[in-house]
């Protein structure tokens, strides 16, 4: 939804599930030396400032990033240190920034963002890259586009799903980017909310061969969204060893919910 930005939530809880689990993932499927094409449909603006006004207003940062020291040798502490080396001690990275620090010169990077003030924020945060930020649909876009070259694929698929039929939507298009692409591995984020609407997403996603993760926020917020949901379609071998990274990374900020 164009209402959507990100900047209100950047760093909270949900990111850190997030982001932890892409750089671990990242940091798995460059370990070989194949290159990597990896894309996102819902880029963002790709930084963030935790001192600005969106940030103050919500104060989510301060129930997410605030209370973690990451390991700086883990790929998230590295993404991190990079960031704030080049922007400030402020600066929180969104998931392409996080991506642009883990990534090496024979890997692609495609973002698309259709918000007309997101996208040009994008493409001020990622100057000096070689990434392609197209502002359109990003759904429509990487099925346009798939498969991508080097075949080998990481999607970061990351809606706002401020609309119902968007969980729908979003198994929709993970279905037919992997009947398209079939060399991509796919990382859907959802929230989990009272309302329980997460698991149409999941019903949709049941015929690919996924791993699941959940975890519950600590504390436990009054209202809105009480955890967080990744679903790694497509998952290269040792991927639980990534959420095992996360949860140890966020004890006492993220509860894994056994299920």
């Amino acid at each position: 939804m164009l209402s959507y930005q990100h900047a209100y939530h950047a760093g909270g809880p949900a990111d850190l599930h997030k982001h932890i689990a892409l750089a671990e993932l990242l940091a798995r499927l460059t370990a070989k030396r194949r290159g990597l094409s990896y894309a996102e449909t819902h880029a963002g603006r790709g930084l963030y400032d935790l001192s600005g006004a969106e940030s103050r207003k919500t104060g989510e940062a301060t129930t997410g990033i605030a209370r973690v020291r990451p390991d700086p040798e883990s790929p998230f502490g590295k993404a991190l240190a990079a960031i704030r080396a080049e922007h400030g001690a402020e600066a929180y990275p969104g998931s392409p920034l996080v991506a642009r620090a883990l990534l090496r010169p024979e890997d692609r990077m495609t973002l698309m963002e259709l918000h007309p003030a997101e996208a040009p924020a994008l493409r001020q945060a990622m100057r000096g890259s070689e990434a392609a930020i197209h502002q359109r649909d990003g759904y429509e876009g990487l099925l346009a586009l798939a498969p991508l070259r080097p075949r080998k694929g990481l999607v970061l698929v990351d809606p706002s799903y401020e609309v119902k039929d968007e969980y729908a939507g979003a198994a929709d298009f993970v279905r037919r980017l992997v009947a398209k692409w079939p060399e991509a591995c796919v990382m859907i984020w959802y929230p989990i909310l009272s309302a329980g609407r997460h698991r149409e997403l999941l019903a949709g996603l049941r015929p690919l061969a996924a791993l699941r993760d959940e975890v519950d926020f600590l504390p436990a917020p009054a209202r809105g969204m009480s955890g967080s949901g990744l679903v790694i379609v497509n998952a290269p071998y040792g991927t639980e060893h990534v959420f095992a990274a996360v949860h140890r990374a966020t004890e006492g900020i993220l509860a894994p919910v056994r299920s």
